[in-house]
């Protein structure tokens, strides 16, 4: 086994593992222009982002509470978070998810009010979230709707840039393990989770999943390799899944996927 005497093992340069070594041609797909591709992964200035929202859609769906837990240097530096009157009821299935209810979000701002205060949490850092495209998704919709555009915007509200993703990594390196969810990997790495499905406490947590397993000698040590291999662990784990509906589909008895 290659050991990291070379001052990161293989993951870093690709240099000793075949699998990746070609996406180094491509490292700045994706990547936050702030830093660069040779930033280790440890040192990025992170801000971690959970999103509660009135359902599953963000065409029609809005978010109800947003946080952002941002880490510099070597622990969390702030925790901002926001209840949300997403302008709307809540409906049952969603305050039976995350505790929310109407009474809680009325009067408080909406979306639009909060913008100003968001970016300035989510400037200079790569955004991260478990599930990310969830949290991103709702980002997104609700910055397009009050009217948020690219220019000068932070790397959250960015569509070039990729979030770092724990679940990602937890899919490849839990994958015997059949829960992925947020509450079970973080039991499994002594991690706290208090109030699960509250945006602070969730993001705190993802956050520190993250940071956990940049200890693993499978993950990247550098940000441009770190993303290129996740990117490509994402599309493999979305073709098991797709292999695993069509052989449920045709009453095969597939290999699970664990999630």
């Amino acid at each position: 086994m290659k050991t990291n005497a070379d001052g990161g093992g293989c993951f870093p340069t690709g240099r000793h593992y075949p699998a990746i070594a070609h996406l180094l041609r491509a490292e700045a797909i994706g990547l936050a222009e702030e830093f660069g591709v040779d930033h280790s992964v440890a040192d990025l200035s992170v801000v971690a982002i959970d999103t509660e929202t009135t359902g599953k859609d963000p065409s029609v769906d809005r978010i109800v509470e947003v946080a952002c837990v941002i880490w510099r240097g070597s622990d969390v530096h702030a925790r901002q978070s926001w209840l949300v009157d997403p302008e709307r009821p809540i409906p049952d299935e969603a305050r039976a998810v995350h505790g929310i209810s109407d009474d809680d979000v009325r009067g408080k701002p909406r979306f639009s009010e909060i913008v100003p205060e968001l970016l300035e949490a989510l400037r200079d850092a790569v955004p991260l979230a478990y599930n990310a495209e969830f949290d991103r998704s709702f980002i997104m919709a609700e910055l397009g709707r009050a009217g948020v555009g690219p220019l000068g915007a932070p790397p959250a509200a960015r569509r070039s840039v990729e979030w770092l993703d724990p679940l990602v990594w937890a899919r490849e390196l839990q994958k015997q393990e059949r829960s992925k969810a947020l509450s079970d990997v973080c039991s499994r790495l002594d991690i706290r989770l208090e109030q699960a499905h509250r945006a602070t406490q969730d993001a705190e947590a993802a956050l520190r999943v993250h940071r956990t397993f940049l200890d693993e000698p499978r993950v990247p040590k550098r940000y441009g390799a770190f993303i290129q291999e996740q990117r490509r662990l994402a599309r493999s784990h979305e073709e098991e899944r797709r292999h695993w509906r069509r052989g449920t589909k045709s009453g095969s008895i597939p290999g699970s996927t664990g999630e």
